[in-house]
């Protein structure tokens, strides 16, 4: 009996929690930290995803991975063309967006995006940084900017279309004697000039203020506009060519009446096209057309040039900036016998502005003076201000007109 009762008494002892906690100490579930979205090595690329992604809805999401980040935005360097993204309206300050536990930063736009081209960037801790996912770039006067595009049938004209011949972007570089230094320029070649022998027209097409020779393909899709063109038989088949609307800063330089550019094109950049490339080198052949800062240029060194240019195209800009009616008189006295000469040697002036541009009060004094030297014009006025969403619908129906003999 006794062994019996001895038995018991240990089997319960073993049993109790005092007894239990006589062994080791249990080991607590290892807690795993949220996997990172950067990348961890090179042979780790982190986390897959979107930096912009199309919603069926048309709406569109941005993303980015900044696990060290405190405050992230997505942000658009044309105003103008945000404010149907959800942007707050009349303000650059963009979408703020949030931060998941991996790092990775992410917003949504509010409502659906308009079939067209948009620039954008990140804005990370106050710092602009392009998207670091991206491959597609669009160079301004200073700086880069990422781009996306929303697919929709009203973008149909400046899309990318496989059923469509294609032409070639070339850059270019040429010593320009007028500016003392070497220059860019980006060359549009239409769909068949690489294997061909045939001699083209020429548009010599120039950017605005804030933007670079690159600008009139990598976002104003210049290339894409004509190649949807010519393959639906509306334009004639040409050379485009898109300088560089910059030139130096000096002393008493003016960016809107800028000597240097009209001389380098005139005296550098042309007979460089036209030694380098089969084009054919008559007025009749040549145009020359620009937005904002480059229609300026056009006005000064396109329109008062009859024996170069008889086709012009001016966007969103004119004379009598801010009320100076000053400067429509200079403009007439300083070019009177040429644009006399323009009544009869223009084949095509074709004008372009929106109704909320800013510039819109010098579209008056401008046609003003088509009016006074009786310069037959194609006035095109759209909705819309100052915005790339205008200007490549403005070259969509400026170019179909050009070199009709």
């Amino acid at each position: 009996m006794i062994g019996r009762h001895l038995v018991m008494v240990m089997a319960l002892a073993a049993s109790t929690p005092a007894a239990a906690q006589t062994g080791p100490a249990a080991t607590p579930p290892r807690q795993l930290e949220p996997q990172s979205c950067a990348p961890r090595g090179f042979l780790q690329p982190g986390m897959r995803f979107q930096s912009v992604e199309q919603l069926p809805d048309g709406r569109v999401t941005f993303r980015v991975c900044a696990p060290q980040a405190n405050e992230v935005k997505v942000v658009s360097t044309d105003i103008a063309d945000v404010i149907p993204m959800g942007f707050p309206v009349g303000t650059p300050s963009g979408l703020a967006m949030t931060k998941d536990a991996s790092g990775l930063w992410s917003v949504t736009t509010g409502k659906p995006v308009p079939a067209d081209t948009y620039r954008f960037n990140f804005q990370v801790d106050g710092a602009r940084v392009p998207d670091p996912q991206g491959t597609h770039f669009s160079e301004e006067r200073t700086g880069v900017n990422s781009t996306f595009e929303v697919i929709g049938p009203d973008g149909a004209f400046q899309a990318w279309n496989k059923e469509v011949p294609h032409g070639a972007v070339s850059t270019i570089d040429y010593w320009s004697n007028t500016i003392g230094a070497r220059r860019r320029a980006h060359i549009y070649t239409p769909p068949g000039y690489m294997n061909g022998t045939a001699k083209y027209p020429v548009l010599y097409l120039v950017h605005g203020a804030g933007d670079s020779d690159d600008s009139w393909t990598s976002v104003g899709r210049a290339d894409r506009i004509l190649d949807n063109l010519i393959a639906a038989g509306k334009a004639t088949p040409m050379i485009i060519v898109m300088p560089f609307g910059h030139t130096p800063d000096r002393p008493g330089g003016d960016m809107l009446d800028n000597g240097d550019f009209g001389n380098d094109l005139i005296k550098d950049l042309i007979p460089y096209v036209e030694k380098n490339y089969r084009v054919i080198a008559n007025a009749d052949n040549r145009a020359m057309a620009g937005l904002s800062m480059g229609g300026a240029h056009t006005i000064r060194h396109g329109l008062t040039h009859p024996e170069l240019f008889h086709w012009i195209g001016i966007f969103s800009m004119g004379l009598g900036m801010n009320g100076d009616t000053a400067q429509v008189t200079r403009y007439e006295q300083a070019n009177d016998a040429a644009l006399k000469a323009d009544a009869a040697a223009m084949k095509l002036v074709y004008y372009a502005i929106g109704k909320d541009d800013f510039l819109y009060a010098t579209a008056a004094p401008t046609r003003g003076i088509f009016d006074k030297y009786k310069i037959g014009y194609v006035y095109h006025e759209s909705g819309g201000g100052h915005t790339w969403t205008n200007w490549r619908r403005y070259l969509n129906d400026f170019a179909p007109r050009l070199f009709k003999q």
